[in-house]
């Protein structure tokens, strides 16, 4: 049987919701974006999460010696209701000592194809690309 993952998402008060996931961590969301991130910025947050942990993960089992790992995600969403993402891009910005452009190259591609759910899970529907850079940390 597959895992089953639960949340609940508790109105406060005027656009804002209290979301509790199954393991206890919480997160305020607010449709007016005064208080909390947006839902849809929240499912952008989420694959860049995902991502980021995969390309950490891989390149750490690589050896790399990564210091810093910030992912910049973009989304453009369609001008008719419901304002779906039409498209996604993932920059990773990988912060190291002397880390290797093939690891990292293979850790971005290793989870856009492979490892990512969260990309996988919405690329049926959008377009996701990625890129990264890589700096020489001090």
């Amino acid at each position: 049987m597959a895992a089953a993952m639960k949340s609940t998402v508790e109105w406060q008060q005027g656009m804002v919701f209290n979301a509790t996931s199954g393991t206890g961590h919480q997160v305020q969301l607010d449709g007016d974006k005064a208080v909390g991130a947006s839902p849809m910025e929240l499912v952008l947050a989420a694959a860049g999460g995902c991502s980021s942990v995969d390309v950490v993960s891989i390149l750490e089992k690589a050896r790399q010696q990564v210091t810093g790992c910030r992912c910049d995600v973009e989304g453009e969403r369609a001008d008719a209701v419901p304002a779906v993402f039409t498209k996604i891009h993932l920059h990773f910005v990988i912060t190291g000592h002397d880390v290797a452009e093939k690891h990292v190259e293979r850790a971005v591609q290793l989870s856009a194809e492979k490892y990512c759910s969260v990309a996988k899970m919405l690329e049926a529907a959008v377009e996701i690309t990625h890129s990264y850079s890589i700096e020489q940390a001090d």
